[in-house]
């Protein structure tokens, strides 16, 4: 279980406020590998953890199992679902399927505003690139949801948010290298300067590369997180 203090709430909180709140928390928690894949927990550790009663918990573990982040574990509680690489993999492929056909949509119709607003952040000097890891990734995450939004295919949008969350969990740790946060810039850029020419090709060939070389890395940088964390916490 995460240590620290805890983070009692307002009795005159509203019950949705409060189960918001538990899942915002516990979700922080997973990502941040303060709870581990596979580590076990029961409603009242979280309700002592959290400061907040059972119902809001179990509402917001519901929540979270129903994302697929943990799962009741038999006769002992709850569990922080492990991690299955190969489904990973499939997620990727299915990201990896719906870019493609939004860049290629894309260039043959390139909207302006859109790849502008896009432009304006990633096509910039190096002294003027963000360093901070949790501020590139959710820019990297917007990037590659604004290319699929872009294209005006709503549940194409939404079946690519919905796999983005899901692996967002591994995601995040590609941001935790400065060369990898510079490259992020580089091939994003290059990116749109492709479909702004309405080169097709070449940004479905660059995207398919960019996305690749960074599942590739979040492969090891994982499997090293995973290592470490279990070290300091003796598991």
């Amino acid at each position: 279980m995460p240590t620290g203090e805890a983070d009692p709430v307002s009795s005159t909180a509203r019950p949705e406020n409060l189960t918001e709140r538990v899942y915002r928390r516990l979700k922080e928690d997973i990502f941040s590998f303060r709870l581990l894949p596979g580590e076990r927990f029961t409603e009242n550790e979280i309700a002592t953890l959290t400061g907040a009663s059972r119902t809001p918990v179990r509402e917001a573990l519901t929540r979270l199992a129903r994302e697929g982040f943990v799962s009741v574990a038999f006769r002992s509680g709850w569990q922080v679902s492990p991690f299955e690489f190969a489904q990973f993999e499939q997620l990727y492929d299915v990201r990896i399927a719906l870019e493609l056909a939004a860049v290629e949509k894309l260039c043959i119709a390139p909207p302006l505003v859109e790849l502008k607003t896009l432009a304006d952040i990633w096509l910039v000097d190096r002294d003027s690139r963000l360093s901070d890891g949790p501020t590139v990734c959710a820019l990297d995450e917007r990037f590659h949801e604004h290319l699929v939004e872009a294209t005006g295919n709503r549940e194409m949008a939404r079946i690519h948010h919905d796999i983005s969350e899901r692996l967002h969990i591994v995601r995040r740790l590609d941001f935790t290298q400065s060369a990898r946060i510079q490259c992020t810039y580089d091939e994003h850029g290059a990116i749109i300067e492709r479909i702004l020419a309405g080169d097709a090709d070449r940004a479905r060939e660059l995207l398919r590369t960019h996305v690749q070389e960074s599942k590739a890395e979040v492969r090891q940088i994982t499997l090293h997180t995973l290592y470490e964390a279990s070290r300091r916490t003796g598991r």
